[in-house]
C-alpha cells in the first residue's frame, strides 16, 4: 500500500487516541459508580470483571491472531470498543454494568490490559526491524502516555457540560459516547495499515514453538507483576485520593495529567537506558526505586507528600512498559509473535483481574495503605526474580 506516511504512523495516532479514552475512563467510570451510589468494594468487583473478561478476549485475540490478519482483528476490536461506550452510557445497575465489564473493552488501567496490545505488537513488529524494533516500541509507548495523561483532563469537562443544563450523571454519560466514538475513528486508522504480506499458516495450533519455556517463565513472572499492579489500578488510586485526602475531580485530573506526563517523559529515557544497559536491566533497575517511592506514599500522612512520592514514581514506574515488549518481541521467532504477545499479556491480565477486589477488600475492611504497600513488596520481589532469571537471555542487538 502507497502510503506518505510510514505505516506505523496509523497504528501510534490510534494507540494514543486509544489511550486518551482509557484516560478519562479510569476516572470517570469510578466517577460514574459513585455517583450512582456504589461504594469502593463494587468499583473493585468492576475493575476485576473488566480485566477478567479482557484477559478472555486477548486469549481469542491471541489464538486467532495466528489465523487471521492482527489488522483485521483490531478493527474488529474497535467496534466492540465503541458498543462498549453505548452500553455504558445506557447502564445503571450493577449487574448490567458487570456484564459491560466483562464483556467489553472498559479499562480500569490504562494501556496495557485489553485485547488490542498483543495484536498492535504483533502488527509494529512485523513493521520493524531488529534495529528499529525497540525504538518503534518507545514512540508507541510515549504516544500513548502523553495521549492518556491528556485523558486525565477530561474528567474537567462534566463541570463544564453542567453548566449547559447537564446533570452530572448525563455529563459523565457523554463522555461514554465520546469513547465510543473515539473506537470509530480507530477503526478507521487501522483500516489504513498494510495487509500482512504472507498468508497466516492455518495448520498453526498452538502459535508457540521453540521459544515455549522462555514465554512461559516470562508469563510467570509477569503475572506477579500485574497481580501486585492490579492492587492499586488507576481507578483505585483515584478513590484513594478522592476519599482519602478529599481532593476535588478537577484537582485528581491535573494530578493525573502531570502524572502521565511524567511517564511520557521517561519513555525516551527506557529506550536510550536499554540500548546502553540492555532492556532485562532498565526494566529491573527502574522499577525498584518506582515501588519504594509508591510505600512512602502510602506512609505520607498529607495529600502534598503522597502526591510528590506518587509524581516521583511516575517518573520511573513506565520504563519497563517499551522495553518488557521489544524483549519479548526479541526473544521468539517471528512467527510465535502473535502467540507471545497473548501468552504473555492473558496471564498477567488473568492474575491482574483478581488484584482489584483483594484491593478493595483490604481498603474497605482495613486501610488504603495496604493495597499500596502490598503492591510495593510484590513489585519488588518480581524485580529480583525477573534480573535472576532472564539477565543472560539477549536479544540480538546485545549479543
Amino acid at each position: 500500500m502507497n502510503s506518505k506516511f510510514d505505516p506505523r504512523f496509523y497504528v501510534y495516532v490510534a494507540k494514543g487516541l486509544r489511550d486518551f479514552a482509557d484516560g478519562f475512563v479510569t476516572i470517570v467510570l469510578p466517577a460514574y459508580l459513585l455517583a450512582l451510589g456504589f461504594g469502593v468494594g463494587e468499583i473493585g468487583l468492576i475493575a476485576t470483571a473488566a480485566l477478567l473478561g479482557s484477559a478472555m478476549i486477548t486469549l481469542g485475540g491471541g489464538y486467532f491472531g495466528a489465523h487471521i490478519d492482527s489488522r483485521k482483528l483490531l478493527i474488529s476490536a474497535c467496534l466492540l470498543m465503541a458498543a462498549t461506550g453505548v452500553a455504558l452510557a445506557s447502564a445503571h445497575s450493577f449487574a448490567w454494568l458487570l456484564v459491560i465489564a466483562v464483556f467489553g473493552t472498559i479499562n480500569p488501567d490504562v494501556g496495557n490490559a485489553s485485547i488490542f496490545v498483543p495484536l498492535e505488537h504483533t502488527l509494529l513488529s512485523r513493521l520493524s526491524t531488529d534495529a528499529t524494533r525497540t525504538i518503534s516500541f518507545s514512540r508507541y509507548t510515549l504516544v500513548g502516555a502523553i495521549f492518556a495523561a491528556l485523558g486525565s483532563l477530561a474528567v474537567s469537562s462534566p463541570a463544564i457540560l453542567q453548566t449547559l443544563g447537564l446533570s452530572h450523571i448525563q455529563a459523565l454519560q457523554l463522555l461514554f459516547g465520546f469513547y465510543a466514538l473515539l473506537g470509530l475513528v480507530c477503526a478507521l486508522l487501522y483500516a489504513q495499515t498494510p495487509p500482512a504480506q504472507k498468508p497466516v499458516d492455518e495448520n498453526m495450533k498452538a502459535g508457540l514453538g521453540p521459544s515455549r519455556s522462555i514465554v512461559y517463565r516470562l508469563a510467570a513472572l509477569f503475572s506477579l507483576d500485574a497481580f501486585a499492579g492490579g492492587l492499586i489500578v488507576q481507578t483505585f488510586l483515584f478513590t484513594w485520593l478522592y476519599q482519602r485526602f478529599g481532593l476535588s475531580l478537577a484537582t485528581l485530573g491535573w494530578y493525573f495529567f502531570a502524572e502521565g506526563m511524567l511517564e511520557a517523559a521517561s519513555i525516551p529515557v527506557a529506550g536510550w537506558l536499554g540500548r546502553r544497559i540492555g532492556l532485562i536491566r532498565t526494566m529491573a533497575y527502574t522499577h525498584i526505586p518506582s515501588s519504594l517511592l509508591l510505600v512512602a506514599a502510602a506512609l505520607a500522612p498529607n495529600a502534598e507528600l503522597a502526591i510528590a512520592f506518587m509524581l516521583g514514581r511516575a517518573a520511573l514506574s513506565q520504563m519497563d512498559v517499551p522495553t518488557r515488549a521489544s524483549y519479548v518481541m526479541a526473544v521468539v521467532t517471528p512467527s510465535e509473535r502473535s502467540a507471545a504477545a497473548s501468552f504473555t499479556l492473558v496471564p498477567r491480565s488473568l492474575a491482574k483481574a483478581f488484584s482489584p477486589a483483594i484491593g478493595g477488600w483490604l481498603a474497605a475492611s482495613y486501610s488504603f495503605i495496604w493495597p499500596l504497600i502490598l503492591c510495593g513488596i510484590l513489585k519488588i520481589i518480581y524485580d529480583f526474580a525477573l534480573l535472576y532469571a532472564f539477565q543472560h537471555v539477549k536479544p540480538p542487538e546485545e549479543k
